[in-house]
């Protein structure tokens, strides 16, 4: 997967339910994507946030991309996150976590996200291995599905599991034809309380743990199925 900034809690659950988990970060990035932006829940609504970069395009790999941020940016950000979520009954618990995601300096948001990750999977109890793609591989020579195989391939994988945005860009013959499984996972409506409000679904893993208990919130990593 590319590495997004506290990503939503089907991102986990696809961490969760792999024996190690390829962050793919030596490829293009994406404007306007969800690498350095998410949503979090201000005034009972859901609000986009998004982590400053430095000169970034779409002619740069995710891992080349420098983090812009100064102290004034997180000290708004940490107000922000304290005026909406400071009544939540896990802010103490989680605000280390924002606190220490972005508490690095001149770095790539590659490594700002890896970090994240590994804080949120320590959090939870999540023993996953984490890999950058661009660490190990040596394969930005091929491209989409073929790539995703040598992956696989070095890795003496077994099984394959992807996002369900993935049925349309992979193919399952090509996957058993290496020997492979491939399963596309399918994430299940994960509702709970968000004070008093209406519901908003699909936020950022920060909005989660700053209402569910850590019992919960591994509930609902088991909450989906591989297609």
């Amino acid at each position: 997967m590319q590495p997004y900034i506290f990503p939503y809690i089907g991102y986990f659950q696809l961490i969760n339910a792999v024996d190690k988990f390829i962050i793919y970060d030596d490829v293009n990035y994406i404007n306007k994507g969800w690498i350095n932006r998410n949503r979090i829940l201000v005034n009972g609504k859901d609000s986009l946030f998004t982590i400053p970069l430095k000169e970034a395009s779409q002619n740069k790999l995710i891992n080349e991309i420098v983090v812009n941020w100064d102290e004034s940016w997180k000290s708004k950000f940490l107000k922000t996150i304290e005026q909406s979520y400071k009544k939540a009954p896990f802010y103490l618990d989680v605000l280390p976590l924002i606190e220490k995601t972005i508490s690095i300096n001149h770095t790539t948001i590659s490594e700002v996200i890896t970090l994240n990750l590994k804080l949120v999977n320590e959090y939870l109890d999540i023993n996953t291995e984490i890999i950058n793609s661009s660490s190990i591989y040596n394969n930005t020579h091929l491209k989409a599905q073929d790539r995703i195989i040598d992956i696989c391939l070095q890795e003496k994988a077994t099984t394959y599991i992807n996002p369900i945005g993935g049925l349309e860009l992979y193919d399952k013959s090509v996957f058993k034809n290496q020997d492979m499984a491939l399963f596309f996972i399918k994430s299940k409506a994960c509702t709970y309380k968000q004070f008093k409000n209406e519901f908003v679904p699909w936020l950022s893993i920060i909005d989660v743990l700053m209402f569910c208990s850590k019992t919960e919130v591994k509930e609902y990593l088991n909450n989906f199925e591989l297609v």
